[in-house]
């Protein structure tokens, strides 16, 4: 009879426990609420077409300064990464030599205008004295090939005074073009001439120019769409990101299209000019380029975070009327503005995650919260 009534006991707590694990379990999963995730409404947009290239910035006028004639630097007039205006002196070079040189240029002209007036003489008096045959003819001309022969010399000399005028005006550097002067790799007193490494690198900064290539196909896209909608070849507006993220404050006009493709990669150089009154832009520097349509195209857009990728395609997650996750494939167009247009597969007004994706699997249900309106 004890063993009865112990049994009955231990299953009556058995029962307990089994109830009270229960009671947790259910308490447990009444806990857990669904996931919360931010979604944002297909919509449907006004939107510039627009594509984007790598370009690079390039100086319009870009000059190696170098040395002239051989000498020994004296005196640099500027400091390294400043502006200079057209004209400016930059550099000396040791100017001695070259004065010597002048100088003895004009002494043998000096010398040759003696010789000329003595010839001169000589051969008018040749003149009267053949005209009372007191010499023959022969002795005249030989007088008249003098005065000849010294204004040859002359001319010469002259010549060489021109030379030696413009060496001397070599040994100052000055700049050819207004810009900003490079790094200055020599030190006052090195030796320098016409096959030294050049003295500095001059570019020019406002405006600047930036290249980027452009495939053939999308080359001759662009210029069907524009003869179809009646625009002209050049309708078109730039812009350029920086290396920071930002959108450089000017924009560029279609400047140059190459006329001849690259063979390598089928790519035609397109050239654009940007203005660069702060000097923003640098020579040389990457970019991103954006060629905007002067044209409007309405499309249907999302965010382009919500966009999804794996190897069959691209998707999106959407939230239906029941609040429950659904993948969607989708067929999409260009990136503009950080909205991706869709071509195919959604519906303006769907919901589509752009915030906690990693959250959430299709057929889970979830709490929604509405995007902001900034991209």
């Amino acid at each position: 009879m004890f063993t009865r009534k112990l049994n009955r006991i231990v299953n009556v707590a058995a029962l307990l426990l089994l109830s009270a694990g229960c009671a947790d379990s259910s308490d447990s999963n009444q806990a857990a609420p669904p996931p919360t995730v931010t979604v944002a409404a297909v919509e449907v947009s006004e939107l510039t077409p627009s594509s984007e290239f790598t370009g690079r910035v390039e100086a319009i006028d870009s000059v190696e300064l170098r040395a002239r004639i051989e000498g020994f630097l004296k005196q640099q007039f500027f400091n390294e990464g400043e502006s200079v205006n057209q004209g400016d002196v930059l550099f000396e070079i040791e100017k001695d030599n070259y004065i010597a040189d002048v100088e003895n240029a004009l002494g043998a002209i000096e010398r040759l205008q003696g010789a000329k007036k003595l010839a001169e003489i000589e051969r008018d008096r040749r003149a009267k004295l053949v005209k009372t045959h007191s010499i023959a003819q022969e002795q005249l001309d030989i007088a008249v090939a003098k005065v000849e022969e010294v204004n040859g010399d002359l001319l010469s000399a002259k010549a060489a005074l021109k030379r030696a005028e413009l060496a001397l005006s070599y040994t100052d550097v000055v700049a050819p073009i207004g810009g900003k002067i490079g790094i200055f790799p020599y030190s006052t007193g090195d030796f320098v001439g016409p096959a030294s490494e050049p003295l500095a690198l001059l570019v020019s900064q406002d405006p600047m120019y930036v290249t980027f290539p452009v495939s053939q196909k999308a080359l001759l896209d662009f210029q069907q769409e524009n003869r179809q909608k009646g625009n002209p070849a050049d309708a078109v507006t730039m812009k350029v990101r920086l290396a920071n993220g930002d959108l450089y404050d000017q924009s560029g006009t279609l400047n140059f299209i190459d006329v001849e493709a690259n063979p390598g990669t089928d790519t035609i150089l397109v050239r654009a000019q940007f203005p660069n009154p702060d000097g923003v832009l640098v020579h040389q520097q990457l970019v991103e380029v954006f060629v905007e349509e002067h044209t409007v195209e309405t499309s249907l857009t999302i965010p382009q975070v919500a966009i999804q990728i794996d190897q069959v395609g691209a998707y999106v997650l959407l939230v239906d009327d029941a609040n429950k996750v659904q993948v969607q494939r989708v067929e999409t167009g260009p990136i503009i503005n950080g909205k991706v247009v869709i071509t195919g597969g959604l519906k303006e007004h769907q919901q589509v995650i752009t915030v906690g994706i990693q959250k959430v699997r299709p057929g889970v249900v979830v709490n929604t919260v509405a995007a902001s309106n900034e991209v």
